[in-house]
């Protein structure tokens, strides 16, 4: 593993700022393979050095991955100055700097969200190239009839002439629908469904591919995962 830091690989695994780390080193807090390190700069190998500060050892993460069942009325974002978003939920044990989620839910959309701090796990997941399915369950303010089934599975031109790729559209009750999609335009499933004259009044995502949201896992709450979990759910078809 590439070296780096001490002030920066424990700010990060600390979720401390960096300047606390640094007065912290310079007192002697720090220790790397059981000797005291005062040099902020000092080049460390997570995989192979151990790491203490404040005279506990610092388990080492390169990336964490988190899957939570998004409540609604939380901002799908890493920060935001007046509201509250899906990191702020994260419980501190698993928090990391740089945690974000990995593409958006709408604030009132509820269900399935990843967050981490692997930048290159989030693109693959969300590039569109990878077309990974996204199934919700969609609570309409009208009946859904085979028409709108049909026109789903053709490939809806929203109200802007943008286009849709092909969706699956399975008919729960009069008014609730499972939709499958495998792109994540911008508010998406609202405006497809606004061209046949439906409002979506409940939008809960149940599954990302073949990773289903934990049936015991209540609204707001998190679990951490494996990346070679999430991969095989997810990226491995």
């Amino acid at each position: 593993m590439k070296k780096q830091r001490l002030d920066k690989f424990i700010s990060n695994q600390l979720i401390l700022s960096r300047s606390v780390v640094r007065t912290g080193i310079h007192r002697g807090q720090a220790t790397v393979n059981g000797t005291v390190q005062r040099d902020i700069a000092f080049a460390v190998d997570a995989s192979n050095d151990e790491i203490s500060y404040n005279g506990e050892k610092i388990g080492f993460k390169e990336y964490v991955y988190i899957l939570m069942n998004k409540p609604a009325g939380v901002l799908s974002a890493a920060t935001d100055k007046s509201r509250k978003t899906v990191v702020d939920l994260v419980p501190e044990h698993i928090k990391r700097q740089n945690l974000a989620p990995v593409g958006r839910l709408d604030k009132d959309t509820t269900g399935l969200l990843l967050i981490t701090d692997d930048g290159v796990f989030a693109h693959n997941c969300i590039s569109p190239k990878k077309a990974i399915s996204k199934s919700y369950i969609a609570t309409l303010d009208g009946d859904i009839n085979d028409d709108i089934i049909t026109r789903f599975k053709e490939g809806v031109i929203l109200a802007d002439g943008t286009p849709c790729r092909p969706a699956t559209l399975q008919r729960i009750s009069q008014n609730v629908a499972r939709i499958i999609i495998t792109e994540g335009k911008y508010h998406q499933i609202k405006r497809m469904f606004g061209t046949v004259s439906l409002g979506v009044n409940a939008l809960h995502r149940e599954a990302i591919g073949k990773l289903y949201l934990p049936e015991s896992l209540k609204s707001g709450e998190c679990i951490e995962m494996t990346k070679e979990e999430l991969e095989s759910a997810i990226l491995h078809k």
